[in-house]
């Protein structure tokens, strides 16, 4: 009801001695804005697989200039099949220098941006969780479990999650970000039947589903790309393996994966042909 030109409160409202609500001012509505889709972008690539199979020496063939943080140390050990124009990110021993440079200038002229790895930059990221937030009692802690039970794992998520928008800084600005995942097996719960094993990327992912690094950066990614060798299925329908390297872009009942532009598994027979497939 309207008196003396005001809105009178609603009787709820002044009954509980809450101020009646702002009044609208008529003729005063917010407009929709529409813009066109924005183009050049970089793409976010989560490239995961066990060790040894060679993860590392394919991303350096990613559109270049590529930059590597190099948490794993495994440059060294490659610098003869790669040679030495391999921009590296230097002075990064912990979880706030690599967020530092990332967040640093002098990224012009790199393309692609690689982090290897990122399960390595996790238990950087649970380092610095233990190293700068306490217990909710005011004491430190040394493990994770030490915040109680699921707490700790929350503290990790909340702590990793800023890296992503480091990340996608450097998408927006159209470099592309890579991920480099060591691999690990999980259950997948099968509502429908049995329960089965998967390759997954090696991240903090809690049985419980919450505080999950892994399920959040599948979400975040536009690729998650599974790098193994050729399986097929013989008559007595037991697996076989031809030992041809082989990347899985779109999920499969033996590995997670994704992606945005390819769908069939690809034979890894030259790694810049490969990426032409995937990054488009």
């Amino acid at each position: 009801m309207i008196a003396s030109g005001k809105l009178n409160a609603p009787p709820v409202r002044r009954a509980a001695g809450l101020p009646p609500p702002p009044a609208v001012k008529p003729g005063v509505r917010a407009k929709v804005q529409f813009g066109q889709v924005a183009s050049g972008a970089g793409h976010r690539v989560v490239l995961y697989g066990p060790g040894g199979i060679g993860k590392t020496t394919l991303a350096t063939a990613l559109p270049g200039p590529v930059a590597f943080f190099d948490l794993d140390d495994s440059l060294p050990r490659l610098r003869a099949s790669l040679g030495d124009g391999l921009p590296q990110v230097i002075e990064v021993a912990g979880w706030a220098e690599m967020r530092a440079a990332l967040q640093a200038e002098g990224w012009d002229g790199i393309r692609t941006l690689v982090l290897d790895s990122a399960t390595r930059a996790e238990e950087l990221c649970v380092a610095h969780t233990l190293a700068t937030v306490k217990h909710e009692k005011g004491h430190a802690v040394t493990s994770i479990e030490g915040y109680g039970y699921g707490k700790g794992y929350q503290h990790v998520f909340d702590e990793f999650l800023p890296l992503l928008a480091d990340l996608d800084r450097h998408c927006r600005a159209g470099r592309n970000v890579c991920l480099i995942c060591h691999d690990c097996t999980a259950t997948v719960p099968n509502p429908a039947g049995d329960d089965w094993l998967r390759y997954e990327p090696r991240l903090q992912s809690p049985t419980s589903g919450k505080a999950s690094i892994r399920l959040r950066v599948r979400e975040w990614a536009d690729h998650v790309l599974f790098l193994g060798y050729d399986v097929a299925v013989n008559a007595d329908g037991k697996g076989i393996g031809s030992g041809t390297r082989t990347v899985y872009p779109a999920e499969l009942p033996h590995c997670m994966a994704k992606s945005r532009s390819a769908r069939e598994q690809i034979a890894l027979a030259d790694a810049e042909s490969f990426w032409g497939e995937i990054i488009r």
